[in-house]
């Protein structure tokens, strides 16, 4: 079996090529716009409507599009959906549409758990069969690129399926799980001590062992699957966890959140404080069902995974 893996040198594609490469199972090209000097990995400029990807996928089996123009946090751009659907959609699409055009036979495609939506009552997780909600223009340009593969699958007959993860942390994770770890590392006392959310994480491992499945296994043809650890936590039990993986105190004061809340929204930060206090939380038993897969790593070990070669998450 032949793959392409696209965003090679990112953080869930450098992962996934090393592990597909170690496997010798099949043969695997990376493709990235900084690839490293090995072989193997080919260089492409930026992934655009008008990029030509023939012969890099030329003998292709299944392609595993992981590259992508990320979630911005303080996105700049004077119109940021245009921005996201510039790269997410048309540069995705035209990847697409010139694999189905050269015989790939399957097209994996990492989206995010933003199509469903941004936060969930405690207890009621989003479902991979959930109606699309997506509240920002990162979210909607992934969206788009769902329904634009969708549209190329049923049309040319090339298999598409779809993953949305939620936060994935591993070593190298940057924005905000890395903010908050290296306040952990501080050892400053955070306010955070009496949170009772649910939140739902992906290890970068589990996340890379669930795309690997996904690569051949028969029942994954069409379908759309949620990422997730299995094992949702608070940010009180998650900035507790981090400090074991650590190695050191983690220092919490138990303020309500309401009280947070009520201050986060008086220095103009209630969408941040909404994601660290509220919940959003997604089934996996669809995965667990059609494919039988399980997340290797509990929560526990994702986080020890982070630091063991000396790295940060």
């Amino acid at each position: 079996m032949n793959l392409l893996v696209t965003g090679v040198t990112g953080f869930v594609g450098s992962q996934l090529f090393a592990r597909l490469k170690a496997q010798e199972r099949c043969h695997v090209v990376g493709a990235g716009r900084r690839v490293n000097a090995q072989e193997d990995q080919v260089v492409i400029d930026g992934l655009r409507a008008d990029t030509q990807w023939r012969e890099v996928l030329a003998n292709q089996t299944v392609v595993i599009h992981t590259a992508a123009r990320a979630h911005i946090m303080k996105d700049e751009e004077s119109d940021p959906l245009s921005e996201y659907r510039k790269v997410n959609v048309d540069g995705t699409l035209n990847l697409a549409k010139q694999a189905a055009e050269v015989g790939v036979r399957r097209f994996v495609f990492i989206s995010s758990i933003k199509v469903n939506g941004e936060q969930t009552p405690k207890g009621k997780p989003f479902t991979a069969d959930n109606v699309p909600a997506p509240e920002d223009p990162y979210g909607v340009s992934k969206l788009e690129a769902e329904a634009g593969l969708h549209e190329i699958g049923s049309e040319t007959g090339m298999e598409v399926v779809i993953i949305r993860p939620p936060i994935v942390y591993g070593p190298g994770v940057k924005g905000n799980f890395a903010s908050m770890i290296k306040l952990v590392e501080k050892g400053l006392p955070m306010p955070f001590g009496a949170i009772h959310n649910k939140r739902s994480l992906v290890a970068l491992d589990n996340l890379v062992d669930l795309i690997i499945t996904c690569i051949d296994h028969p029942a994954a043809a069409n379908q759309v699957f949620l990422a997730g650890d299995g094992q949702d936590v608070s940010t009180t039990e998650l900035l507790y966890g981090v400090g074991r993986a650590l190695g050191k105190p983690t220092r919490l004061i138990p303020l309500p959140a309401g009280m947070l809340m009520f201050g986060a929204g008086l220095l103009g930060k209630k969408a941040f404080a909404q994601r660290l206090l509220g919940s959003l939380q997604v089934d996996i038993s669809k995965a667990r069902n059609l494919l039988g897969w399980q997340p290797p790593l509990s929560v526990e070990e994702g986080l020890r995974r982070c630091f063991v070669s000396g790295d940060e998450c």
